[in-house]
Order: C-alpha cells, then sequence, then structure tokens
C-alpha cells in the first residue's frame, strides 16, 4: 500500500469518533426526516474520507479542525438531497388525528380554531400542534415562472436553528486553528464589536494592517466552511 494511501487510511480509521459527534447533532432530525442514525454516521463517513484526502498537515492546523465542517456539510446533505422531506409513518398518524381533531373543533366552535386551543385539546404544546399540522401542508414549489416564461429560484424563509448550531461548533473549531492574534483580532472584531482602529490599538496594529489582516482571515474562513 502506498504511504500516502496508509497515512489516509490511518486519519479515518482514528477518526471516526469525530463522524459520531457531528451525527449526534442531527438526532433530533431523525423522526421528522425518515433517516435513521446509520444514515447520518454513513454521510459524516463520507465527509471524512474526503476530509483525509484533502487534509494538508503542512499548514499546521489539526485534522479534526478541518474535518469537522466538512463531516457537517455531508451530514446536512442527506437532508437536502432528493428535494423532498420525508416524513415517518409514525409521524403521518399523529398529523392525521390532528386534523381530525381540528376538524371536530371547528364544529364544535363554528370556526377555525387558533393555534392554542387546538393543542390545549390535544394535549401538545404549540411547536408540537403546528409540525404536525405541517406534515400535510401542501408543498412550496422551489422554482417560479415569471412572465418571460424563464424559472427562477424562490427565496423561502426558514427556520435554520440546528444549522446554526452546527455553524457556530464549525466556526468555533476553525478559530482554535488560528494563531492567538489572528483569533483575537477576530474576536474583537465580530464578538465584541470593536471598530479597526480600536481592535488595531490593542492589538498593537495599524488600521490598515487590521483591515488587510481581516479580509485574508475571512477568506481563510470562507473556504474551509465551505469546502
Amino acid at each position: 500500500m502506498p504511504p500516502e494511501l496508509s497515512a489516509r487510511n490511518r486519519l479515518v480509521e482514528d477518526n471516526l469518533n469525530l463522524v459520531h459527534t457531528c451525527a449526534n447533532r442531527f438526532r433530533n432530525r431523525l423522526a421528522a426526516s425518515g433517516d435513521e442514525y446509520d444514515d447520518l454516521f454513513q454521510a459524516g463517513c463520507v465527509g471524512l474520507i474526503k476530509a483525509a484526502d484533502r487534509f494538508e498537515p503542512q499548514r499546521g492546523f489539526a485534522f479534526s479542525t478541518y474535518a469537522v465542517p466538512v463531516i457537517l456539510g455531508e451530514i446536512r446533505m442527506l437532508f437536502r438531497k432528493g428535494g423532498a422531506v420525508k416524513i415517518s409513518r409514525a409521524l403521518r398518524e399523529k398529523a392525521r388525528d390532528a386534523l381530525r381533531v381540528r376538524e371536530a373543533l371547528t364544529a364544535e366552535l363554528g370556526e377555525e380554531p387558533t393555534l392554542r386551543a387546538l393543542a390545549e385539546r390535544l394535549g401538545l404544546d404549540g411547536a408540537q400542534t403546528a409540525e404536525l399540522l405541517g406534515v400535510y401542508s401542501p408543498t412550496v414549489p422551489l422554482y417560479q415562472t415569471g412572465a418571460d416564461g424563464e424559472e427562477r429560484v424562490l427565496e423561502i424563509a426558514v427556520d435554520a436553528q440546528d444549522e446554526l448550531i452546527t455553524d457556530c461548533v464549525a466556526l468555533h473549531q476553525e478559530l482554535e486553528g488560528f494563531c492567538e492574534r489572528d483569533r483575537n483580532l477576530l474576536i474583537l472584531r465580530y464578538y465584541k464589536g470593536f471598530t479597526q482602529s480600536r481592535a488595531a490599538k490593542l492589538l498593537g496594529m495599524t488600521q490598515v494592517q487590521v483591515s488587510r489582516r481581516e479580509k485574508a482571515l475571512l477568506l481563510e474562513l470562507r473556504g474551509k466552511l465551505t469546502a
């Protein structure tokens, strides 16, 4: 076996725990998506292998710092692939029950019940009730045909708190790989809201130096987080 392939295999074997760590962050989405934990793990392994293939140890970063965003990206792709959301049978059955209760409550009240009233009748909280009602809501097309006949992608606002969390984890991993001064520069600018001039004084740099270094660091971060 070539030395480079042997080293790559060792990286994969020694870092399977990273895949489990990343996959566990998506467990709360399994019921709604219809996927199994093994699906998450397999997607994460694909990301781990990609990271091992692309990793450049001479750059001085820990492998985990580079691998985590790649693994997370592959797991997210699992939920996005195919253009549709899979819904488990159990969730569909609960949703049908919720719709029957809503119809009965509508007949009883003589009007469409509020989400709170329906939630109380179902014995659920508002978020759970809204999720059940959304199961059989009509899907929204991702493309819209304009007057000129051209298809355009619709911009749809979605709640992506889980992705925000994993993005923050990935960003934290990347920041740990920077030297102390670069890390402090980004913390001062984007976590504490310092101006470039104020950050420059604290770091012993000029405002121009801060500006140039900041741009370089942001480009580097963007490249790593979207790899």
